[in-house]
């Protein structure tokens, strides 16, 4: 059946320089998020994979390649109980519970047998990512990335953290298990971008219940994630010129004068404890942060 969707567009015009969204019920019941675009409407799923498809039953790629290393590992783990088992067994086959010498060095050799065997083995199983693999877990990134920068127009913050998370762990699990180079750092330009976002949304949440402490505190463990992400790259130099890093410090600076009094004068009280106690490095960190909340 053809239905002409130009009725729907008048109802919800788009709006050029921002991001519409809304939320829907479904005809199910559950709720959908949707997007107004120049050339149509972008819906998805609230929760879940946001194109609501189960790939090979789970709730998404990402859940199901994670859990064929669930597997792997728990695997593994039996086997290697096996083989200590069986090696302890053999050991305690002989009457005589003393080893000469010679005994001990078939012993040693034996167990880097057994370690090299090991390590042959998670070596050929690690990188099992396929490009195909790691195309469709890219597309599949590309959903969440649609649905935490909408969730992040309507407010739910912890929407956003919950799918920047989620699209970290894909990153992992690329550098750690894609078959091919180019796999592995196709989307790690974007890692600072959501380090960035994820961050900004657990500060935002927190400055929803007036916590303005517990903000900054979620904007410096981002700034700081950003840090030794440039410097895992020997980009260290990079990190002052980012403009994630900008933005979370702009961030910073505007909630700094929120902070009630009775945190400046706690820290006050620790900056004097430090120099009775001679922790000079203390004080002088101390110091700088009543600086910075104009103290």
């Amino acid at each position: 059946m053809e239905r002409d969707l130009s009725p729907l567009f008048e109802e919800w015009p788009f709006e050029p320089g921002q991001i519409t969204v809304r939320v829907i019920e479904g005809i199910d019941g559950a709720p959908r998020i949707q997007v107004r675009l120049d050339l149509g409407l972008l819906q998805m799923q609230a929760h879940a994979r946001p194109d609501g498809k189960r790939p090979h039953g789970f709730d998404s790629l990402l859940d199901y390649h994670e859990s064929k290393i669930d597997q792997d590992q728990i695997e593994a783990d039996d086997a290697a109980e096996l083989n200590d088992d069986s090696d302890a067994h053999g050991e305690n086959n002989d009457e005589e519970q003393f080893l000469e010498p010679n005994d001990f060095d078939t012993q040693q050799a034996q167990e880097e047998a057994r370690h090299e065997r090991h390590e042959r083995k998670e070596s050929s199983g690690s990188r099992f990512l396929t490009p195909d693999d790691c195309r469709a877990l890219r597309e599949e990134a590309q959903q969440y990335y649609h649905r935490y920068i909408a969730m992040l127009v309507l407010e739910d913050y912890e929407a956003v953290v919950r799918d920047t998370s989620r699209n970290l762990r894909v990153l992992d699990l690329f550098a750690n298990h894609a078959q091919l180079t180019d796999d592995r750092y196709a989307m790690e330009s974007h890692r600072p971008y959501i380090l960035m976002m994820r961050a900004r949304s657990l500060a935002s949440q927190a400055l929803k219940t007036e916590e303005n402490k517990a903000a900054i505190l979620a904007i410096d463990e981002g700034v700081n994630a950003l840090k030794l992400y440039y410097e895992s790259i020997d980009q260290a130099d990079l990190f002052e010129e980012s403009g994630e890093v900008a933005m979370l410090k702009d961030m910073r600076d505007s909630l700094i004068p929120k902070l009630p009094v009775s945190q400046k004068a706690e820290l006050r009280q620790r900056l004097d404890a430090a120099i009775v106690s001679e922790n000079f490095e203390l004080a002088a960190i101390l110091r700088d942060e009543i600086r910075m909340l104009g103290g």
